[in-house]
């Protein structure tokens, strides 16, 4: 009988509760009260819950008392079963959300208080925020822009662990997906066979792949039915979470023998990705990691013009966003890397994509994607 995989374990209450203290110092040093978290992530990275954004949910937390969720009642088995924290606040699918927030927010008596908001939240929409607003009349209500996206940055072991499992996925995944692309297979049966893969693996989100084939393969590719003919270019990116961790990976395969020029292509870039990857130790600058890539690249004529981003943060996602850009690789990027980031980084020149999860030690940028960096065939 085969065993099942050794998996992290959960996340332990005393995790939560040193990424509550980490943000209430922030919350203190700001003089803020309370704060109203409402971006999916971070409902789930400080409590372990998150839900749809079919209405608005939030997680509050004062500075000084244990949060209190507002949720759909709808979402009340859910909540039971992965929350840290029991504290919570139902609402009918006939409530306003925001009321029954400020109420809480009144209740709890903080009604007069300096409350945080998240305006770069993608749940906090206009109109949300100017009826929070309206709601609390006697409150200020503060900025909190930022800051809980850049306290996610630097990854607990734990949180490794599971990147470290989403990871495998990516290569199991990617490896069926080239089982099945031959000659006169269908796209789709070439899908199937790598998200089936990933969900067998572990995977727990439905949008586990991207994939693309043809003359013209593309990043943001939509899946066709077309059949694979002698000379295509699969191109496959593999994206599964694992505890809402996700890992990413690119591979191109050639239907049939490649020329001599993807060949060269597929070496060259890989070589001068492999001397970023070396670069990315702690306290390196980003401009200078993402220069490697950018201009090795233009230099060895492999394209000609560079304007899109080498890599950007992986970690915890949550819909509807695809991918976290907190902190990106661009030619003008100011910022310093640090010990346990994680990013993905990729580039591609004449239809041919490489990619990896690469996570920053001392030693430089660690693969934890494993898959074999060449051109598969």
């Amino acid at each position: 009988m085969t065993q099942p995989p050794l998996l992290p374990p959960p996340f332990p209450i005393d995790e939560y509760r040193f990424r509550l203290a980490t943000l209430r110092a922030v919350m203190a040093e700001r003089g803020v009260d309370l704060l109203i978290v409402d971006q999916a992530e971070h409902r789930s990275y400080f409590s372990g819950f998150w839900s749809t954004a079919a209405v608005y949910q939030a997680l509050i937390i004062p500075v000084d008392q244990e949060p209190v969720a507002v949720i759909r009642a709808l979402d009340s088995p859910c909540f039971a079963q992965s929350s840290q924290f029991s504290d919570c606040v139902t609402f009918a699918d006939n409530e306003n959300p925001i009321k029954v927030v400020t109420e809480t927010i009144k209740k709890r008596g903080f009604g007069a208080s300096i409350i945080g908001i998240e305006r770069d939240s993608h749940f906090l929409t206009l109109n949300r925020a100017s009826e929070l607003e309206s709601l609390l009349p006697s409150a200020r209500l503060v900025d909190f822009s930022r800051v809980m996206w850049e306290l996610r940055l630097v990854k607990s072991p734990l949180e490794l662990a599971c990147l470290e499992v989403a990871a495998e996925i990516c290569d199991k995944a990617a490896a069926a997906a080239f089982d099945a692309a031959q000659v006169g297979i269908n796209e789709r049966e070439v899908f199937a066979a790598m998200t089936s893969e990933a969900w067998r693996s572990g995977a727990d989100n439905a949008q586990v792949a991207v994939i693309s084939s043809g003359p013209s393969t593309s990043f943001h590719a939509a899946l066709s039915g077309r059949l694979l003919e002698e000379g295509d270019i699969v191109f496959v990116e593999p994206v599964p979470h694992f505890r809402d961790y996700t890992a990413r990976m690119m591979r191109p395969k050639v239907i049939g023998v490649p020329t001599d020029e993807q060949i060269q292509t597929a070496e060259t870039t890989i070589r001068i990705q492999d001397e970023q990857f070396r670069a990315m130790k702690p306290g390196a600058n980003a401009c200078d990691v993402d220069r490697i890539v950018r201009e090795g690249m233009l230099a060895a004529g492999l394209r000609d013009s560079y304007t899109g981003i080498t890599g950007y943060t992986l970690g915890l996602k949550c819909p509807p966003r695809t991918s976290d850009f907190t902190r990106v690789f661009l030619a003008d990027s100011d910022w310093q890397l640090e010990e346990n980031q994680v990013f993905h980084m990729y580039t591609s020149a004449r239809g041919l994509p490489f990619s990896e999860t690469v996570v920053v030690t001392p030693e430089g940028g660690k693969r934890l994607t494993t898959m074999e960096r060449r051109l598969f065939y």
